[in-house]
């Protein structure tokens, strides 16, 4: 799907979501498109079944009308390296 179309989704948005085989526009700062993996409105709780899960290389941005905002790399590294 592409990225407009899920944060047009009502069951995405306003939600944390984690995407599987995400593009990146060519400025490589917003996702063009991805596959989408799960989605929940509490980032600790979509991370904690991503990693039951053992899905280790998702993109997870918050899906809203504004500007797509990445999860941080550090919190994301934090949480899976142990």
């Amino acid at each position: 799907m592409s990225w407009s179309e899920i944060c047009a989704c009502q069951s995405y948005r306003g939600r944390w979501v984690a995407l599987d085989g995400v593009r990146f526009n060519s400025g490589g700062s917003n996702p063009s498109e991805g596959t989408v993996i799960d989605a929940d409105a509490d980032l600790a709780e979509l991370c904690a079944r991503l990693r039951s899960a053992n899905r280790r290389c998702c993109a997870i941005l918050h899906c809203d009308d504004a500007v797509p905002v990445p999860a941080s790399a550090p919190l994301w590294s934090r949480m899976f390296t142990h």
